[in-house]
């Protein structure tokens, strides 16, 4: 049995990974400061080590305590506005602590590691949908860093024969079908969860950064991409290294982009009441339009994890390829249902996060607005999967 350290596992998209690592029958072992992640979102058959990757001794103790085959990498600080004003933060955490956990990784004789990047080191992207080909300008310290962090594997793999792949993507939605885990900040930063705390009665109104983009409503208009999909990749990615893969880029994501209006239109017909919207300035460091293009080498070999609501165009493809179409297909019908299942599945169920075990969770469903407890139910019956 093959055994992966997941860096950041105790956090949103890191604990969904080994969740998903485990159903695979991999042996998982789980790093993380708890800075933003949560004890008990780790998965109660992995062994966990709580520690910074910026100490050079706890890596050793990790590394030499356990037999490492691979490496999944989540552990970085990664909001674009904090980046903006304090980039030393991110330099001393995402290439500090990248350093010192490679090095250790080196000296142990580990050769595999997959890198959750991000599509911010594209910047403003001369064409969109963006391929890996397109150059990379970063417009934000956050990308800036992340693409340092490709940079620092990439010289590492020609000095000591690291074997690295990044993952390029942008937005994470959704949450684990079991709900035991989900999505939880504390403050949230991420859209979706933002936009369903407006009639959850968490927040007064839902803060639109600019409205002057050249995008079809003068909103940014951003990729989304389930965070089960995203596990699945990085659990491929880790195979195909260990499979003799050479070092690779990989874009992640549906290529379908929904302006941020977009977003909370549809919210607004899922949960049946209206969100209030603010205008406010643009904030330092976002790119107007990027969404992406998945390569052709990783869509066609992902499993389907997140089963979604069947279509007239059922049986094409398979894996997040064939999801990806019908998605894509059924954004140009204006099919709501199936558009918002994938964008908005278990946000609103209350997924067993630390952070909602404390009350109950409002479900967003096609009557309105009701309570349920964080273990419940979806109760939108045509929804499969909830």
């Amino acid at each position: 049995m093959k055994t992966i350290l997941v860096l950041g596992g105790a956090g949103y998209i890191g604990s969904h990974t080994v969740y998903e690592l485990i159903d695979n029958g991999y042996d998982v072992v789980v790093a993380d400061n708890l800075e933003t992640g949560f004890r008990a979102a780790v998965h109660p058959k992995a062994r966990f080590y709580e520690g910074d990757i910026r100490n050079k001794e706890f890596c050793d103790h990790v590394f030499s305590s356990e037999k490492i085959d691979a490496v999944i990498h989540f552990a970085a600080n990664s909001q674009v506005g904090e980046s903006m004003v304090n980039p030393l933060k991110y330099y001393d955490n995402n290439l500090g602590g990248t350093r010192t956990m490679l090095q250790s990784m080196i000296e142990h004789g580990v050769k595999y590691i997959v890198f959750s990047s991000t599509a911010a080191t594209y910047g403003e992207p001369e064409r969109v949908p963006i391929l890996e080909t397109d150059p990379t300008h970063p417009t934000n310290c956050y990308g800036e860093t992340k693409l340092s962090m490709e940079r620092m594997f990439y010289w590492a793999s020609v000095a000591h024969g690291i074997h690295f792949v990044a993952l390029r993507y942008f937005n994470a939605c959704g949450a684990h079908m079991s709900g035991k885990i989900g999505e939880a900040h504390n403050p949230e930063t991420h859209l979706i969860p933002i936009v369903l705390q407006v009639p959850n009665g968490q927040r007064d109104h839902v803060s639109i950064f600019g409205d002057d983009y050249p995008t079809r409503d003068g909103t940014c208009v951003r990729d989304y991409i389930h965070v089960t999909d995203l596990a699945s990749a990085h659990i491929l990615a880790a195979e195909y290294l260990m499979n003799g893969g050479e070092n690779n880029v990989f874009n992640l994501g549906n290529g379908v982009g929904f302006t941020v209006k977009e977003i909370i239109d549809t919210a607004e017909k899922v949960v049946g009441k209206p969100i209030k919207c603010e205008m406010a300035p643009r904030r330092a460091g976002d790119p107007d339009d990027a969404f992406q293009i998945v390569r052709r080498e990783i869509r066609g070999r992902l499993r389907p994890h997140v089963e979604l609501p069947h279509t007239e165009i059922d049986g094409v493809g398979s894996g997040l390829h064939g999801r990806r179409q019908r998605f894509v297909a059924a954004y140009r019908r204006h099919d709501l249902d199936f558009v918002a299942f994938y964008l908005f599945h278990r946000f609103a169920v209350g997924a067993r996060c630390p952070r909602f075990f404390e009350r109950p969770v409002i479900f967003c469903g096609s009557t309105g607005f009701r309570s349920v407890p964080a273990a419940g139910r979806c109760v939108r019956s045509r929804l499969p999967g909830c």
